[in-house]
């Protein structure tokens, strides 16, 4: 199998909210509401090249929204489809976050992810990101991490 991330075009909009539904859809009834990620404008993100795509022969199977800030690198969503999480896909676009904020000048990496979402706290926590902060934005509980770069 092999696979490619690259930035997304406004060709892969309906692939990218696909992914994006599939892989946030079942957080609608942990939560009670649809999920940050499921009401983005991925036309928007597209269109100012903050969204990729990971390809596995030739099917779209990942997304990842990075957002050039004033401090650090936003890794503003990643989401696999379900079916092929647990294939390392999702790690291979973490990665690419990193080295893509390291490349852009920055030495740090962040992000946010509902409170509720205690598996993907779990797993920032595994590979380095720390918590920062705790907020309510747009009617939603946010946890904030961020992650030193070397």
């Amino acid at each position: 199998m092999s696979s490619d991330l690259r930035i997304a075009t406004l060709a892969d909009l309906q692939a990218v909210q696909s992914v994006v539904n599939a892989a946030y859809t079942h957080y609608i009834a942990r939560i009670g509401k649809k999920p940050g990620p499921m009401l983005d404008d991925y036309a928007k993100r597209i269109g100012d090249q903050q969204a990729h795509v990971l390809e596995q022969d030739g099917v779209i199977k990942g997304v990842l929204v990075l957002i050039p800030e004033s401090d650090s690198m936003l890794l503003d969503n990643i989401a696999v489809v379900p079916e092929a999480q647990g294939l390392g896909l999702g790690r291979k676009m973490l990665e690419f976050a990193e080295q893509a904020a390291i490349s852009a000048g920055y030495t740090s990496i962040k992000l946010y992810t509902q409170e509720l979402m205690t598996e993907n706290i779990a797993l920032y926590t595994r590979i380095g990101y720390v918590e920062t902060h705790r907020a309510e934005e747009k009617g939603l509980k946010r946890v904030y991490l961020a992650k030193q770069l070397n």
